[in-house]
């Protein structure tokens, strides 16, 4: 049978997102329903909201930083049962066939990975509604297990947040004696310093404020760096074998990539769109160095990242807000204002 389910939605790119009440689509035989405990808000929640990248359908009901208990499963599921706590990030379903599919690397899918909202079901041609609802049910394949004794609510993040920056450090091999440096301390930001650190790098932070540097010391970062000071950035030429870059507007990375060492990449996490200034290829071909971009990473990726903080007690560091606060934390979001991601409590939707 559907389920009927109340979230948070927004009816138009100009509309604050309310009350919305849907209907879940019946349970597949492969299907997990969970009940939302905490779901994180991502700087893409508001983009997607607002039809910042275009291609937005409304009603949306956004959020795929999803953590929540498991009420029921489908007769073939084997990975999950009633009462685990679980998972579920950006993504719900691929084609599962495509090469990308084939390597774990679902988040490339060739015909596209079905998106955890503002997309569309591949079986039932459905619109897909995400995490700002009470429950939720997707494929166990797409569905993560949440380690023991892991906070809930710091884990959500690291369903977007934590991927997006763990999946470019494994890429690029980072580990013991790997340089990491992380342009900017945000949601992702932080946590990129953090799973850095804890891979063993010795890791910078660009930063424009300086008033950031005992916080950034805190969440990992062994040096910082004004990036608008010349003589600071002149003094960590050639370190870098990894600059992860966090920023989600355009900006100008002209002054990086001299940073980068022989054969290092500069990263893109954060920002969609064309850059500007134009990028100035000088450095690139007297270094080899290299300009890449990154996206979130696939299920089994994922599962590994979720172990990894684990086993090494790492969560994001967030702010936990009541369903009916959303329009409010989407304005202090623009304003830089979280440290260093909002967490929305559920059990504030049944109030």
């Amino acid at each position: 049978m559907t389920i009927k389910v109340l979230g948070y939605a927004a009816q138009s790119a100009e509309a604050p997102l309310a009350p919305f009440e849907f209907t879940r689509r019946d349970p597949r035989p492969d299907d997990v329903v969970m009940e939302v405990l905490y779901c994180g808000v991502c700087h893409s929640d508001l983009h997607q909201a607002r039809s910042d990248w275009s291609g937005s359908v409304y009603p949306m009901v956004p959020g795929h930083e999803v953590i929540g208990r498991v009420t029921a499963v489908g007769k073939d599921v084997t990975k999950f049962k009633p009462g685990d706590f679980a998972g579920i990030g950006c993504m719900v379903d691929s084609c599962r066939e495509c090469q990308p599919c084939q390597h774990d690397l679902e988040q490339y899918c060739e015909q596209g990975s079905v998106l955890t909202y503002n997309g569309i079901d591949r079986h039932d041609h459905r619109p897909t509604y995400g995490g700002y609802s009470q429950s939720i049910v997707a494929s166990q394949d797409f569905v993560l297990k949440v380690p023991n004794g892991m906070d809930l609510k710091s884990a959500a993040p690291l369903l977007c947040a934590g991927i997006t920056t763990w999946s470019p450090l494994r890429h690029w091999n980072v580990g013991q004696g790997s340089k990491v440096a992380v342009v900017g301390l945000g949601g992702l930001g932080h946590m990129a310093l953090k799973l850095a650190n804890a891979l063993g790098a010795e890791v910078t932070l660009f930063t424009r404020s300086a008033d950031k540097e005992a916080d950034a010391r805190r969440l990992g970062a062994h040096h910082i760096v004004l990036s608008t000071d010349e003589a600071q950035m002149s003094t960590v030429k050639g370190q870098f074998d990894l600059i992860i870059d966090t920023v989600p507007y355009v900006h100008d990375i002209n002054s990086y990539m001299p940073t980068l060492n022989l054969d290092g990449t500069l990263v893109f996490v954060g920002y969609l769109g064309d850059l500007s200034p134009m990028l100035n290829t000088i450095p690139l071909i007297l270094g080899r160095r290299s300009v890449a971009g990154s996206c979130i990473g696939g299920i089994a990726e994922t599962q590994d990242m979720l172990d990894f903080c684990g086993q090494h007690n790492i969560t994001a560091d967030v702010e936990l807000i009541n369903m009916q606060e959303i329009n409010q934390a989407y304005e202090r979001m623009l304003n830089s204002d979280v440290k260093y991601r909002f967490v929305i409590d559920m059990a504030s939707l049944k109030a």
